[in-house]
């Protein structure tokens, strides 16, 4: 045989056999492989066992979750030995016009006179085009200055402010904007706070301007004795009023005092960003003190706002004389009432009832006076923008990027709110939902924060089973649903119309998709959760973040999943969410924004535009100060340079067209002309509503996923 020919032979034998024992080992790793992905469990996750709604077990784990965090802002409180901060509580209600100096007082004609006092109207300037109006009690001789102020719904039966008249008190009774419904069922209070709240302000800021403005007044005139009372929503701003004014010597507050834990129960117009963070009603009061204050804690109205009217359910509670005490002894004061205010026993007095009816239009024009001065702060909020990103720096990519840290930072921090606790394992647990010929999904929980303070993630992962055919990592698009949306939205069993299955559809095109349940579901449960977070300086997203962030995490650690290409794509309050989530979840490689996309100051701010969330009910939507740091111009620049597209139909109710594209305009201008990146953004306009369309989202995907089309 020739050797040559054998030895040609068995190398050939030999390589064949090699080959179909590699053949063999390839098909047995995807056999093996398949079977992990087929199995009643991901590999390498326990077994998902819980039952019942697991959106629903969400929301109690974060409600319980934001209980305990208020609990403990109490007992850092407590721990505190140093006074408040009177600049922050300045900040946090708003306290930032410029107050019109040396103010006039205008009088009217004299209303009604009696013995010991006659009463007129009074009318001061404030700040801008803000008045602050109301009666004015005179005595004949009087030896103090006392400013009153009723609560909206006792003023028309109140006897206090004519007793404070008849034992000396020259006495001036602001009208505080009422609880009327001017607007589809919304109160005015909470109508002009919503505006006010995206802009930095809040109504309690606005009324205590107009007491400092008659104090202004009062000290051109020689008056170096001003004390304060209030009853009801009146001893709030009373007592803050003496908090933040110095000039005010001594307080004098009814039916307002006591543990603040519960302020996300009250009504919307109560709500103030941070407060419980510095301030329970002792910590104000400590701002006051050594200066006199009264609490008395004879009765105020109870208010409440029941569910269904447009606004936020509330109430304003009346405390029980054990839990004020409660609060009291925690600021170290005692209860007193008129006697110790007057420092001496009063004399009686057959009080008349202030005369309403001569009020004519104060309560109409103190509406429209603050909501114009809202909207005028609107028209210049781009301006304010602007200053505040002044230090973005587009030179050079590198400078860009290391000029927006302290603008993630800021944002983080002072507008999401970002809390303390660290990452734990994620110990994920998964079941099997649902398997076609294409690809097979599984419910997934995921471990968020441990402890006391536990906190999970839920979401539908959808994985291609032709996975293992090329041992490529896959691209994940984490699909993110609207308002009251589930995951199960985003994978086609319910909701079609809305989203067109986009997470199945890009399952079928063989990308790995993760559909999460974000927390806005269930109506007035989650919007409590809101108002829960906004209490301790925190916002629905202070949840969200850290939970996109472990689940980006988890995901990147599969074995399948290439961790540096995993993208966002949400539609209306899931768009809303692309906004602010891959800002500082850096895992995400890009965001798209669908059905959200828009002037969004504008869109919340505005009462001139039937698009504003301030005709809505959905009153939660409003983020403090947003005004003069993020729009939605400003939250992009905190995603590039990463690739950020927006979906918008023509037909689309939540703006029209022209907001959209003029707030495009600047991401535009920033990516193409100023950093020289126009390549990584675009806007995708079709003809048609509030919906997913799946065209040159699914493109834009392919391209910067670096997935081929199929």
């Amino acid at each position: 045989m020739n050797s040559k020919l054998s030895q040609a032979n068995f190398n050939k034998t030999y390589r064949l056999e090699i080959f179909k024992a590699h053949i063999i080992a390839i098909l047995f790793s995807a056999v093996c492989y398949s079977s992990q992905i087929n199995a009643k469990e991901l590999e390498g996750t326990k077994a998902l066992i819980w039952k019942g709604d697991i959106a629903s077990k969400l929301i109690d784990n974060v409600d319980t979750f934001l209980l305990k965090k208020i609990e403990e802002s109490v007992q850092i409180r407590n721990a505190l030995s140093k006074k408040p901060d009177k600049e922050k509580l300045k900040r946090i209600i708003g306290v930032r016009d410029q107050r019109i100096k040396n103010p006039k007082i205008f009088l009217g004609n004299i209303l009604a006179t009696l013995p010991e006092y006659s009463i007129r109207l009074f009318k001061i300037q404030s700040f801008g085009g803000v008045s602050v109006e109301g009666f004015l009690i005179e005595p004949k001789n009087h030896e103090e200055t006392t400013i009153f102020i009723s609560d909206p719904d006792s003023l028309a039966d109140t006897h206090r402010p004519q007793n404070l008249a008849a034992n000396g008190h020259r006495v001036f009774v602001p009208i505080l904007i009422d609880r009327k419904t001017r607007y589809r069922k919304i109160t005015n209070r909470e109508f002009l706070y919503r505006s006010a709240f995206e802009l930095g302000r809040h109504i309690i800021g606005y009324e205590v301007q107009k007491v400092s403005s008659i104090i202004d007044a009062l000290s051109d005139e020689g008056e170096k004795s001003v004390g304060i009372a209030g009853d009801g929503e009146g001893g709030l701003i009373a007592m803050y009023s003496a908090a933040l004014d110095e000039r005010i010597n001594k307080a004098w507050i009814i039916g307002y005092f006591g543990a603040r834990e519960r302020i996300w129960d009250e009504p919307a117009y109560r709500n103030i960003f941070g407060l419980l963070n510095d301030f329970g009603d002792a910590e104000i009061a400590s701002l006051i003190i050594p200066r006199k204050l009264i609490i008395d804690p004879s009765s105020a109205p109870i208010i409440n706002v029941p569910r269904g009217t447009g606004g936020k359910p509330g109430k304003i509670p009346s405390f029980t004389l054990d839990e004020m005490n409660l609060e009291i002894k925690r600021a170290g004061l005692s209860i007193g009432n008129i006697n110790q205010y007057l420092e001496n026993p009063a004399r009686s007095h057959d009080a008349k009832l202030l005369p309403i009816e001569k009020l004519g239009d104060i309560q109409a024009r103190a509406f429209d006076e603050i909501n114009r001065h809202n909207q005028e702060l609107l028209s210049k909020s781009a301006g304010l923008r602007n200053q505040f990103l002044s230090k973005m720096d587009t030179s050079s990519l590198d400078k860009f990027e290391k000029s927006m840290t302290s603008y993630r930072k800021y944002f983080g921090e002072k507008v999401i709110g970002i809390f303390d606790d660290k990452l734990v394992n994620p110990n994920p647990k998964t079941r099997l939902l649902n398997e076609t010929d294409s690809f097979i999904s599984y419910e997934v929980v995921l471990d968020v924060f441990g402890g006391s303070n536990s906190l999970f993630a839920y979401g539908i992962l959808t994985v291609p089973k032709d996975i293992t055919k090329n041992g490529k990592k896959r691209p994940v698009v984490v699909c993110q649903h609207g308002l009251e949306g589930r995951p199960q939205s985003t994978i086609g069993e319910k909701e079609h119309h809305y989203y067109k299955a986009f997470s199945t559809e890009l399952a079928k095109l063989g990308f790995v998709t993760f559909a999460p349940q974000n927390i806005y579901i269930f109506q007035d449960r989650f919007r409590a959760l809101q108002f829960k977070a906004n209490s301790i300086g925190k916002t629905l997203f202070s949840i969200m973040v850290p939970q996109h962030q472990q689940i980006t995490n988890w995901l990147g650690s599969l074995d399948f999943v290439d961790k540096k290409r995993i993208g966002f794509y949400g539609l209306s309050y899931g768009g809303k969410s692309a906004m602010r989530i891959p800002p500082l979840v850096k895992n995400y490689c890009l965001s798209i924004c669908s059905a959200d996309f828009n002037e969004w100051v504008w869109k919340n701010a505005s009462t001139r535009s039937p698009h504003s969330y301030v005709w809505s009910g959905e009153y939660e939507i409003f983020e403090w100060d947003l005004g003069s740091t993020f729009n939605y111009f400003e939250m992009a620049s905190l995603i590039a340079p990463r690739p950020f597209m927006v979906e918008r139909g023509h037909f689309d109710g939540v703006a029209p067209d022209e907001t959209v594209a003029y707030e495009y305009a600047k991401v535009r201008n920033l990516y193409s002309a100023k950093l020289g990146i126009g390549n990584l953004t675009e806007i995708e306009w079709f003809v048609g509503p509030h919906t997913i369309n799946g065209k040159g989202t699914f493109d834009f995907l392919r391209k910067h996923l670096d997935w081929p089309k199929r």
